[in-house]
Parts: structure tokens; C-alpha cells; sequence
């Protein structure tokens, strides 16, 4: 079910260590200084006064599952300080500098898991195209979960050859994958046997995903055996722009590329001599210098950049990833460091892969429609190859380049279309009349700036307009930084558009490792989860309860008698309403009582609105969205109580009553419960999938 609420045997309290390990830290750190490891840290800056939780872990692992990319870090809850990076992944494309794979799976045609990530991608590309069509390839498959209202544990997803599988076990066999080649690596890097429970992990979802989409995540993780659903708390659901926060709060000046001081041009410098990106490209040069390392520090309070910041400052972060743009706006709580979030997630599905998808309407518009479904039918795996040669040639746009891209068109597609339609792939373009796409005798497609931008511009103004709304709010105005991350801010496109649209407004802060802030934030979420002290809340949540009827303010079909009395049904109860601040550890409480003797569950119906103007369950836009369980155990009975206890009126036996509480300040929300009278805690459930 949702996340729980039974007790497990953790590790021992490290706190003696970790005070020990400090004071040793000046000394170490000095001979760390020396070794050319990327991040730098310093004891000038302003130290955090909020005392650090004591983590009851050993080492913390975070997924960054994406739509395009993902990976894995961890860190030792002895030597937070140091995030340790994935190793570099076999095969990857040129020019791609980040250290993550791509999210691409590969089944079987018995449904056996085979490979993940490159391995997939470069087997299934050289399998023979008749042998091809019976396995199961699996790309950019978490966009699914976003779009799918109805999520499910039976929720199916396509596989490119048209075959069908419960989503649920494709994400579980991912997971499954990161977790071997994380333990292995953990491992080989500690000293001690570490025990199932010792590991914290945290998985990353966007922020605009609705609590069955979290949920449907977790249950994957406890599929693919990450960990046990009796140890929920073992488990942590990260937000990225969240995690992408946490990790910018520890940034240094030399660390981020500052868009608001770099003039506003036709996308060169001023002098006109050099590309506007090109800082971007020598701090990944810098990087892949640095990669033999792979290991980060983090600075143990904040970096610079906060220093500027004052209390009450706020600053938007906005995650462009390859499926969803993803804002988020916190508020800087000095003295502890902790953070605020100002307004609830907003966002939407406008990530890079929109262009993908651009790039797939045009070749229909010249190829046909029919054709182009037909080859992706027959010819998946060439199909497969045609999408990365488009990816690897969409990562070098940039604004004012003067030249064409060019595209290379497998060879099956030209003989494909030959024989398809009788005429050769020059004679189409020129029949299409698309003048922006040309044809090289290469065999390539060559797409002038102006077809790149054609293909880029619905993506960014959709991003670009999100922002703009989000910084008109009242709540949010007077932002003094905007934090661009994710794998698509490393795009010229997107930086010269937000530039463009806010240079203006605030100051535009990209992470020299953009693709790899997330991942890093998120082993800090797990190493101290307490970091975001007050969250807003995205719906309004409540139950349908019987209410006194009232004549004159109660509709009359909301009637109801019952022993004589008269009630209104339908009235929603509500826990929380839409953006409303909820700290954490905040909870809301209700009591229960069973409607009749022996009963062994409460069944409670979980109703949801994206307003808060509501006030009956049946109103337009209130939907169902969740049940609570409550299992009632056999009650002990009192001595000197006669029969069970139950309902009951007069000299009867007391009423039963189960209290519920509820948390919703957490990445996820929480329910445990406890029986009144026995003061027992009573298994308590909250699940969201099975609507």
C-alpha cells in the first residue's frame, strides 16, 4: 500500500562518529584540497545553525529516473560531504559529456529482462530488423505515467513493435537494473559488510505528479526489491526542482554560469566573435577533464551565492527535463538554511522531447503520415536509430548558427521508401515543398536554423510563458534568482529564450553540471529529508461526511432521515485545501467509529479538487482519488466490559473509536491510525492506485 508506518531495524545512531568525524574535517580537508577534485569547499562561508538529523543509515543511493536520462548517486551518511557519481556507462553518444544513460529497456520475446540503457539501445540496434520485431524496446516510457489519468497497477505500456506490458513491471525491471550495478558499487567502496537496511534510497519524481503517479513508483520499487514494503520509511519519493534546490542552496560563483551578466545579443558576444554558449562549453570541457574522479564535494553549510541571499528572498527553480518542466518557489529560512516553498508545483508536459516530437510531425509532413507509422512498424530498430541521430544533432542547435544541421537517414528508410512508394526520398522533399529541409547527397537530411527553430520554438514558449505566469503571481513576485536546470537547460535554444524573456527581471543562474543537479540534490534530501521545512498543497483533500441539515442553505436532494433525524449527505471534510502552506510534521486528525459490531475494516473514500471552492463531494470538478484502510483488530476487551465493543446506545457498551492522522507536508502523504480505547496503533493504509 502507500507508504507506511511499521518500525525497522536501523543502524546503529552514528552521531558519536559523525561529531568525531567533523573534528577531524579541517585537517582531512586541506590534504583533499591538493587531489583535483571538482567541487571545492570553504569554511568562510556562512555554516548552516539548524542541527543536521542524525541519519539512521549508512549510505544513501538516489535514482534520478528520467524521461531521457537517468543515473544513480550515493553518499556515506559518515562522509556526507563526498557524493559519489555512477561510473561511466559503456558506449554513449559524442558529444555528450553527463555522466547518466539513457532511459531505454530492453525485454526479451519471452518477456525476460535482457539490458538497459546503451547495452539496450546498441543490442537492439544490431539485431536483424525480422528478429527485431519480436523484442521489446522501452524508450522514454516515464512520460506515460504523467499522461495517464487513470493510473493503475494494470496500466499498460507499448513497446516500439506494438506489444503490450504492465508498466508497472517495466519500471520495476529499471529499477531493479540500478539497483545491482548501485550495491556492486557501494560495495567495492566500503570498508564494512553493509547490511539490506543500512541503505537509504530515494527516487526522483517530478513535482507535478499527483500522489498515484508517487505511489506507482514506490510500488516498483518495492517490485524490483529496492526495499521491503514492511520498511517503508526505507524509501524516500524526491521532487526534482526540490532536489535540483537543495543542491543549489551549496553552491560556489565558480560552479554556475550567471546568464544576467552576459550581454543580450543576436547570440554572439558583443565584439560579435564568439558564440553566446561557448562559457557553457569550456565548464563542460572542464568537466570531462574532472570526470576521472567522479566524486563531488559539497560545501557543509551554503556556497556563496546564498550569502547574497537575505532572509525572505525567494527564487524559482525550473527542472527542464526531457519530459516535463517542472517550477518550483522557495524562500531561504536564515539562520537555520532550511527552505519554504512559496506556491505549489506548476508545470507541465513541455520537455525536450516536444522537439522529438516536432521533428517526427515534420518527417510525416514529407513523407507521409502513413509511411512514416508503417516504418516504425516494420523497421523499429532503424526507427530507433533515426530518433538518437536526431537527438545527437538537436543537443549542437544553438541560435545564430549560420550552418545546417545534417541528420543521416539510415539506410533502410531511403530503400524503405524506395520500394514503399516507388520514388526516392529526394523526390519527396522536393514534392513537399518544405524549402527549410534540404537534401544532401550524403544521404542526409540537412535542417536549416530556421527549421531548428521551427522545431524548438512550441517547446520553449510553452516554458518561457510558464515562467512568466508563475513570476506574475502575487506569491511569487520579486524573485531574485532563477535556477535553470536539468538536461534541457543545457540547451543555447532554451538559455538565449529565458534570457531574452527575463534577464531583465532576475538574475539567471545555470549549474556548470546542469544534468547532474538533480541526482546530486537528491542524496542530499536523503541524507537530511528535513531540509524543506513547509510545502504548498497542489489539490484540496477531503471526505464525504453527514452533516445536520439545514433548510434554506441545504440543497433539498441532499436529504436524507435517518432514526427520525435529518442529515445532509455529500458535505465534503476537508483535510487540506489547494496551496495551502503545510509544515512538516504538521498532521490532521480524525476520529472513526465503526457502523456496526465486528467489524474488521473502515473503508474511508479520499475526494480530490484542483479549487477550493467546493462544498459537496458531487460538485463539477471533485473527483474520488484515494481510500483509506483501517484494519480493526479483535478488541480487547475491558475488564469488567460486557460484549464487544460496537455500536450501541443506552446502557450499551462504549463506542469504538479508531483516530486517524494524516500527513501532507511530506513528498507523499502519510496516514497511521490507533485504537482509542486499547491505545493500540491499528495498520493504516492510504492508496491511490486502485480507483
Amino acid at each position: 500500500m502507500g507508504p507506511g508506518f511499521s518500525s525497522c531495524k536501523h543502524h546503529v545512531n552514528m552521531k558519536k562518529e559523525i561529531n568525531e568525524y567533523r573534528r577531524d574535517y579541517k585537517e582531512e580537508l586541506l590534504a583533499v584540497l591538493h587531489t583535483q577534485l571538482f567541487l571545492s569547499l570553504s569554511f568562510s562561508q556562512r555554516v548552516e545553525l539548524r542541527p543536521r538529523m542524525a541519519c539512521p543509515f549508512s549510505v544513501v543511493v538516489a535514482i534520478d529516473f528520467g524521461t531521457t536520462s537517468s543515473g544513480y548517486a550515493f553518499s556515506f551518511t559518515q562522509d556526507s560531504e563526498a557524493i559519489h557519481m555512477m561510473k561511466r556507462w559503456e558506449g554513449g553518444d559524442p558529444g555528450v559529456a553527463n555522466q547518466k544513460s539513457p532511459t531505454c529497456l530492453l525485454l526479451t520475446p519471452d518477456l525476460r529482462f535482457h539490458s538497459f540503457g546503451f547495452a539496450a539501445r546498441d543490442f537492439y540496434h544490431d539485431l536483424d530488423p525480422e528478429e527485431a520485431r519480436h523484442w521489446l524496446y522501452f524508450d522514454k516510457f516515464k512520460m506515460k505515467i504523467h499522461s495517464t489519468s487513470d493510473l493503475t497497477m494494470e496500466t499498460e505500456l507499448e513497446a516500439v513493435n506494438g506489444r503490450r506490458v504492465r508498466a508497472i513491471e517495466v519500471f520495476a525491471h529499471a529499477l531493479h537494473f540500478f539497483r545491482e550495478h548501485a550495491l556492486k558499487e557501494v560495495k567495492d567502496q566500503s570498508s564494512s559488510v553493509l547490511e539490506g537496511e543500512e541503505i537509504r534510497w530515494v527516487i526522483t519524481v517530478p513535482a507535478v505528479w499527483r500522489q498515484p503517479a508517487k505511489q506507482f513508483m514506490r510500488e516498483a520499487a518495492y517490485l524490483a526489491g529496492l526495499v521491503s514494503p514492511d520498511c517503508p520509511e526505507q524509501l524516500l519519493i524526491a521532487l526534482e526542482p526540490e532536489a535540483a534546490s537543495i543542491y543549489c542552496r551549496k553552491l560556489r560563483l565558480h560552479q554556475v554560469i550567471d546568464l544576467s551578466m552576459q550581454p543580450i545579443t543576436n547570440g554572439l558576444d558583443l565584439d560579435g566573435s564568439r558564440p553566446f554558449d561557448s562559457s557553457f562549453r569550456q565548464a563542460r570541457e572542464q568537466l570531462r577533464r574532472s570526470r576521472h574522479s567522479r566524486t563531488f564535494l559539497v560545501e557543509s553549510g551554503t556556497g556563496e551565492l546564498w550569502s547574497e541571499l537575505q532572509t525572505g528572498d525567494k527564487y524559482i527553480v525550473a527542472d527542464c527535463g526531457g519530459g516535463t518542466v517542472d517550477l518550483t518557489v522557495h524562500q531561504i529560512e536564515q539562520p537555520q538554511g532550511t527552505l519554504k516553498e512559496l506556491y505549489k508545483a506548476s508545470g507541465g508536459p513541455y520537455g525536450a522531447v516536444g522537439v522529438d516530437l516536432a521533428f517526427e510531425a515534420m518527417l510525416c509532413q514529407i513523407f507521409g503520415d502513413d509511411f512514416i507509422q508503417s516504418f516504425k512498424a516494420k523497421r523499429p530498430a532503424a526507427w530507433v536509430d533515426l530518433t538518437i541521430a536526431f537527438e545527437a544533432r538537436k543537443r549542437t542547435a544553438a541560435p545564430g548558427r549560420a550552418n545546417a544541421l545534417n541528420i543521416s537517414l539510415p539506410f533502410s528508410f531511403i530503400d524503405y521508401y524506395k520500394r514503399h512508394r516507388g520514388q526516392s526520398v529526394e523526390a519527396a522533399l522536393r514534392r513537399s515543398n518544405m524549402n527549410i529541409v534540404k537534401w544532401s547527397s550524403q544521404g542526409m537530411l540537412r535542417l536549416t536554423q530556421e527549421a531548428m527553430n521551427e522545431l524548438f520554438q512550441p517547446t520553449i514558449v510553452n516554458i518561457v510563458k510558464h515562467i512568466e505566469e508563475l513570476m506574475a503571481k502575487p506569491e511569487v513576485r520579486g524573485v531574485r534568482f532563477l535556477f535553470l536546470v536539468g538536461g534541457f537547460a543545457e540547451s543555447p535554444m532554451l538559455q538565449k529564450a529565458v534570457q531574452k524573456a527575463m534577464g531583465r527581471t532576475c538574475r539567471i543562474i545555470i549549474p556548470h553540471d546542469v544534468g547532474l543537479t538533480i541526482l546530486k540534490g537528491a542524496v542530499l534530501f536523503g541524507l537530511d529529508p528535513t531540509v524543506v521545512r513547509v510545502r504548498r498543497c497542489p489539490l484540496t483533500y477531503g471526505v464525504g461526511v453527514l452533516n445536520r441539515f439545514v433548510e434554506g442553505r441545504h440543497p433539498r436532494d441532499k436529504l436524507l432521515i435517518k432514526d427520525g433525524r435529518e442529515w445532509c449527505t455529500d458535505i465534503l471534510d476537508r483535510f487540506v485545501s489547494v496551496d495551502q502552506s503545510v509544515a512538516l510534521g504538521e498532521v490532521v486528525r480524525r476520529s472513526y467509529t465503526p457502523a456496526r459490531l465486528g467489524q474488521r475494516k473502515i473503508i474511508i473514500n479520499i475526494y480530490c479538487s484542483t479549487t477550493d471552492d467546493v462544498t459537496y463531494i458531487s460538485d463539477p470538478g471533485v473527483r474520488k482519488c484515494g481510500t483509506i484502510t483501517l484494519d480493526l483488530p479483535e478488541p480487547v476487551p475491558l475488564p469488567g466490559a460486557v460484549g464487544g465493543a460496537g455500536g450501541g446506545g443506552g446502557g450499551g457498551p462504549e463506542r469504538r473509536e479508531i483516530r486517524a492522522t494524516m500527513q501532507f507536508g511530506d513528498t507523499e502523504i502519510k496516514v497511521t491510525a490507533i485504537d482509542v480505547m486499547s491505545n493500540h496503533s491499528v495498520r493504516a493504509s492510504i492508496d491511490f492506485l486502485s480507483n
